[in-house]
């Protein structure tokens, strides 16, 4: 298998990071070029499915005949749940969202979630991180690996060069800002891999010297 570079392009071929417990499959989907990720446990073999953003078909293909336990939203936008009841009706899998954006979202969430839950894949698990500001209840979801750096998938609150839009509002603009700040950089190291709902991933380290500078520009 190739090596894992993360940059995928809508219609081409997904690619897989292998981690010593964790299988996690990046594929872009949609009109928007939204990234979702397929996380499987190597030793269960469970799989999530982190954002059913579109191309139910495409979507289906990468979880195979394994079938999902759960599919986790991780806001409101519809951009990021286009697919999700169609996924939902052919795998049965139990919807999860953040409690403050579960209203938003078309299809009915089966599991709220709050700032440090955990939602498992097999023996692995993510813990929950409430972001305020590009929606009310935005999450990411933090892999902690125990065998290297942490794994963390970020929705559209954080991205290569900046947070998520918060449509020129000052206080979600600050309010997106501090939780990132405070609860991702301020609490996880340089080496972190970031995930994001859409484009190339990063990690933590290449974006921690702009901090003040996005603070700054204020977008």
């Amino acid at each position: 298998m190739p090596e894992y570079h993360g940059n995928v392009k809508v219609g081409g071929p997904a690619q897989t990071h292998e981690l010593a417990n964790l299988m996690i499959t990046k594929v872009a989907v949609g009109p928007m070029d939204n990234n979702a990720y397929l996380l499987r446990c190597r030793q269960t073999d469970e799989q999530v499915l982190i954002d059913a953003a579109n191309e139910a078909d495409t979507l289906l293909t990468l979880i195979g005949d394994g079938g999902i336990a759960r599919v986790v939203t991780t806001h409101r936008h519809g951009d990021h749940w286009q697919a999700l009841a169609e996924i939902v009706a052919r795998t049965s899998a139990t919807t999860v969202a953040g409690r403050y954006d579960a209203e938003g979202i078309d299809v009915p969430t089966d599991q709220l979630v709050d700032e440090g839950d955990h939602i498992s894949v097999g023996n692995c698990s993510l813990r929950v991180i409430h972001l305020v500001g590009h929606t009310p209840g935005s999450i990411a979801l933090l892999y902690d690996d125990p065998d290297g750096a942490p794994h963390l998938f970020t929705g559209d609150s954080l991205f290569p060069g900046g947070i998520g839009n918060t449509q020129g509002d000052a206080e979600r603009f600050t309010s997106l800002l501090d939780d990132v700040e405070t609860k991702l950089f301020g609490t996880l190291p340089d080496e972190t891999w970031v995930y994001p709902g859409h484009g190339s991933d990063t990690t933590l380290g290449t974006e921690r010297p702009h901090l003040k500078e996005w603070r700054e520009r204020g977008w």
